[in-house]
């Protein structure tokens, strides 16, 4: 969300940044909607303050004898009156028009952000590991899942419908041994925060990291107006909201591994089989609310504590600099970090590692003060899968395969999985 004031003060490059996430140029229609807040507020002032006066004339007029004076004074503070409550609630109409078009804005680019339509357009920003090759054909996921007797979507159709999974025995502890270790590394290495959030959230958390009004159909929503989280960004974020932090705490770092909800509205015909896109999955976050000037440099530690978990399984990634067309609603600037399948033979997204500046903090009203100063400033907020875990089991399954269909369990995990060194076929 932006202030309009800035807009104002900064309308050229504020449309250019619009365009390039594909969006209209909006200062001329976002301050001719101000312009008109502002001149019905003074019309409301005066009226106030002729009311005023002409209710301290009345008991002149009446002093003075003057009953005809006093008579139509008194009808015009009534008419006064009318205006006055009439247009206090078109001033609320007016002003909540303003928020909802600067609402429905997307996030303004950082400079340096490569402008571009879609994915295509993204820029590879380095690669790490070896892809690796095998002296057979490598499977996807989902059949040496299936082989293995621990991946069963049949019974989770039955259960839930499409984009489900039941994952039994060995397999069940293989996810949650990568999410317990993923979340141990970012606490005990990274220096996060754990936290247990939440997994329904009211409208309001929704809107303040931007999920809403825009995007509540990739979402599912409960009878009571409340919303199952499509990543618990959504809750750590909005820890800070409605707040002023002293700024000698920030940066404020949180991570939580949480179940997750999306409705997927948008990836018809997309990822239909296996694990790659579920209406339910896990996933470790990362949020970071930083001062105004260390949000750039905490994107770039973000980037590298989610880079950690992928190089300490020995999976080879990819980073790309997403362009203008391909971030995020609240984005500023975002990192995909995309694993290497060899089931697919391409590089699929694992992490995304975003910067908002003060976008989400606008929404949530998340400010800081600086020790001594009066003055309150918006924090920035940062957030980054650290990484999502349904997609780091794939990522395992399909670089540790063997040509049997076992699975070789990584090094770091075996601690996790008592021991275990293979989940085999046998």
């Amino acid at each position: 969300m932006f202030d309009i004031k800035w807009i104002r003060e900064n309308a050229e490059a504020f449309d250019k940044a619009l365009v390039t996430r594909g969006a209209e140029a909006s200062s001329e229609r976002l301050i001719a909607l101000d312009d008109e807040r502002i001149a019905h507020v003074q019309k409301l002032q005066e009226a106030q303050q002729r009311r005023n006066s002409a209710s301290k004339e009345i008991g002149k007029a009446k002093g003075a004898g003057d009953e005809e004076k006093a008579q139509a004074l008194m009808a015009e503070v009534a008419e006064l009156k009318s205006f006055v409550q009439t247009g206090e609630a078109k001033g609320k109409e007016l002003q909540e028009a303003l928020n909802e078009a600067l609402a429905a804005l997307p996030n303004i680019p950082l400079e340096g952000v490569p402008v571009g339509e879609d994915e295509e357009d993204n820029i590879l920003l380095h690669s790490w590991g070896d892809v690796p090759s095998f002296d057979f054909e490598p499977k996807e996921h989902y059949d040496l899942g299936e082989a293995l007797g621990g991946m069963d979507f049949e019974t989770a159709a039955k259960l839930s419908g499409s984009r489900f999974v039941v994952l039994r025995s060995k397999l069940a502890r293989l996810e949650r041994a990568i999410g317990q270790f993923m979340l141990d590394l970012h606490v005990n290495e990274h220096g996060y925060e754990e936290v247990c959030v939440p997994t329904l959230v009211r409208s309001e958390a929704m809107f303040g990291t931007a999920q809403l009004p825009k995007f509540a159909e990739d979402s599912f929503h409960t009878d009571d107006d409340r919303w199952l989280i499509p990543t618990s960004e959504v809750p750590l974020t909005n820890l800070v909201r409605e707040s002023i932090l002293d700024a000698d705490v920030l940066p404020l770092r949180f991570s939580a591994l949480s179940q997750c909800f999306r409705s997927e509205a948008g990836s018809a015909g997309r990822d239909t089989r296996g694990m790659l896109r579920q209406h339910q999955f896990s996933k470790v976050e990362m949020v970071s609310v930083t001062d105004e000037d260390n949000s750039v440099a905490e994107q770039e530690r973000m980037l590298g504590c989610a880079e950690k978990v992928l190089q300490l399984l020995k999976i080879p990634y990819r980073v790309m600099t997403l362009c203008t067309g391909d971030m995020g609603f609240g984005a500023r600037r975002t990192f995909d970090i995309e694993a290497w399948l060899p089931g697919q033979h391409a590089y699929r997204e694992i992490s995304s590692v975003s910067t908002c500046g003060d976008f989400q903090a606008r929404r949530m009203n998340a400010r800081y003060r600086v020790t001594g100063e009066k003055a309150v400033k918006y924090v920035h907020t940062l957030n980054g899968s650290g990484v999502a875990v349904g997609r780091c089991l794939i990522a395992v399954m399909e670089n540790y395969q063997t040509e049997d269909g076992s699975i070789v369990i990584p090094e770091v995990l075996r601690p996790y999985m008592g021991g275990l060194e293979v989940i085999s076929t046998k």
